[in-house]
């Protein structure tokens, strides 16, 4: 039961984090109204803010609604998005943040101009504002409201509306300083929130006997392991997520602009390296707070100390997307109720603010400025403003499309799979082959995207079709196995033309950037990423 106190925190708690980002912005302005200060805070972050806001934009308020719902529905499984993101921001400090941090870029696409051509710079620059929009914000605004209307029982696209307008305001005024400062205080909060339903729902369990009990009763032992056998049916065999997650993870996490323009914002490539590494630390709890509170709450239905009435539908059939609200509405005493809105909107509000400002990047410094080029840093800043205010308004219009499907984040990783490839393919190459050339990349950019489109139309026009019974993961895997094809192939139609300075654009062998001086002792970042990897490889022996 939502009562006034839970009301009134919440209230308090958004007008906090309005004037922190109004704040943060304004205090930005005080060297000027400079583009640099506006969409890279003046490269001034240090690590541990960026590894927080890296989480924050990752983490959002659909996370915590969808992941709850996969632990319910199928248990831990679904964790392996979580830890396996650890390796791929391993791969982010030690071979991709040397580049984009001492070639001063201030976008991605950037990158891609300067190792392939222009068009691959503004083939990437649409994607990259396409993806945001769809997977970013109009994800985790259809997260949100659903869990807005379960609570407050306020209409679910008034509640986005609202939303749109709060977090556009400080975000599209204050820049990129305002976001990460935000972003720091909200994941504070919403780890807070989350560690806060863990323990009450461990409490009322009765701890991890009942559990096993539970599972051993119905032969469901299974949700407590993170690598299944092909025949899975939530469709995530272990060489699925082995072969398909390094696709889509490290297009998402060191080649997506709304997470990596966080180290972009670094002071200094040791302090970028360090952020990442950071982040993957904390991408080990969603596991365990995130994840599991949506195991337990199966184990309270199955104990008869959880209603789940409220879900079903008129037809009998069970929804589970409104599991967390639920368990909040049933498990947690009134004032911690406020806490727990507060840090669902953390984490709408901090992915929502932060593709927002990757948007405005993108649109003023890849599209905005080739033909003006001579636009003043005071008109960059405007046109990113107008490009973050269009972006709320075409997420908003996409809503009744997303709220089809039946899972969240099934929905978002399906449309990653699709995305990805291409990208991820050209990214890799373009840092490891020397021979990459810039036709090749391009084409294989079009071609792998239009291939991506056209699986997935197949797909959702004929469901039972072949393509649809592939796990998402596989189909990330074979496109991406289709698209390396396509640009070694037309490397050696089209060779490389080398041009002054290219050498500086890829890596002569692997080994190269682990040769790069970092801090001493402990901080050493290849002394952090082994630490990293061994603890990863830890766990999933336990839970295995």
């Amino acid at each position: 039961m939502i009562t006034t106190l839970d009301t009134v925190i919440t209230i308090c708690y958004i007008a906090f984090i309005v004037w922190l980002g109004f704040r943060a912005g304004m205090a930005g302005k005080k060297g000027g109204n400079a583009a640099g200060e506006y969409f890279l805070a003046g490269k001034s972050l240090r690590w541990p803010v960026i590894g927080m806001a890296l989480f924050a934009t990752n983490i959002s308020c659909l996370h915590l609604v969808s992941l709850a719902q996969s632990g319910f529905d199928t248990g831990l499984i679904t964790g392996n998005y979580e830890w396996m993101s650890a390796f791929t921001l391993i791969l982010l400090a030690l071979f991709f943040v040397p580049f984009y941090i001492r070639s001063g870029i201030a976008t991605l696409p950037d990158f891609l101009e300067r190792r392939y051509n222009r068009a691959c710079r503004d083939w990437l620059a649409i994607v990259s504002v396409v993806s945001a929009v769809v997977i970013h914000i109009a994800f985790s605004f259809l997260a949100g409201g659903i869990v807005l209307e379960t609570l407050f029982g306020i209409n679910m696209f008034t509640s986005i509306i609202v939303i749109a307008i709060i977090t556009g305001a400080y975000t599209i005024m204050g820049g990129l300083r305002a976001v990460v400062v935000t972003e720091s205080v909200q994941t504070i909060v919403l780890l807070a929130g989350a560690v806060i339903i863990t323990v009450l729902s461990w409490w009322k369990v009765g701890g991890w006997q009942p559990v096993l009990q539970v599972l051993q009763q119905e032969q469901g032992m299974e949700k407590l392991s993170m690598l299944h056998g092909s025949s899975d049916p939530s469709g995530l065999p272990w060489y699925a997520i082995f072969l398909g997650y390094p696709v889509i993870g490290i297009w998402y996490w060191c080649a997506d602009q709304t997470i990596v323009q966080r180290v972009l914002g670094a002071r200094d490539e040791n302090h970028a390296k360090a952020g990442a590494l950071f982040c993957g630390v904390i991408k080990m709890l969603p596991v365990f707070i995130f994840i599991l509170p949506g195991l337990l709450a199966y184990v309270l239905y199955r104990q008869g100390q959880l209603d789940l009435s409220a879900l079903k539908a008129a037809d009998g059939v069970m929804h589970t997307k409104g599991i967390y609200s639920l368990m909040i509405t049933q498990l947690v005493p009134p004032g911690l109720v406020g806490v727990l809105v507060a840090a669902l909107l953390s984490g709408l509000m901090s992915q929502i603010s932060g593709a927002l400002n990757s948007i405005a990047t993108l649109v003023s410094y890849d599209l905005y400025k080739r033909y003006r080029p001579e636009a003043a840093d005071k008109q960059l800043v405007k046109i990113g403003r107008w490009a973050a205010g269009i972006a709320l308004v075409l997420s908003l219009a996409l809503l009744p499309l997303l709220n089809r499907y039946e899972s969240l984040f099934h929905g978002i990783n399906d449309v990653i799979s699709h995305i990805a490839p291409p990208i991820t393919c050209v990214f890799l190459l373009g840092i490891f082959w020397r021979k990459a050339s810039a036709k090749s990349a391009q084409y294989t950019l079009w071609l792998g995207s239009a291939l991506g489109a056209g699986v997935y139309a197949v797909g959702k026009l004929m469901p039972g079709g072949f393509i649809s019974q592939v796990p998402p993961l596989m189909i990330a895997f074979y496109l991406f196995v289709a698209c390396a094809v396509c640009q070694v192939a037309l490397s050696f139609l089209f060779p490389v033309q080398d041009a002054a300075g290219s050498e500086r654009l890829y890596w002569k062998s692997p080994l190269e950037p682990l040769r790069l001086k970092g801090w001493p002792g402990l901080a050493d970042y290849r002394v952090q990423s082994v630490l990293l990897l061994s603890v990863m490889a830890i766990l999933y022996w336990c839970f295995r």
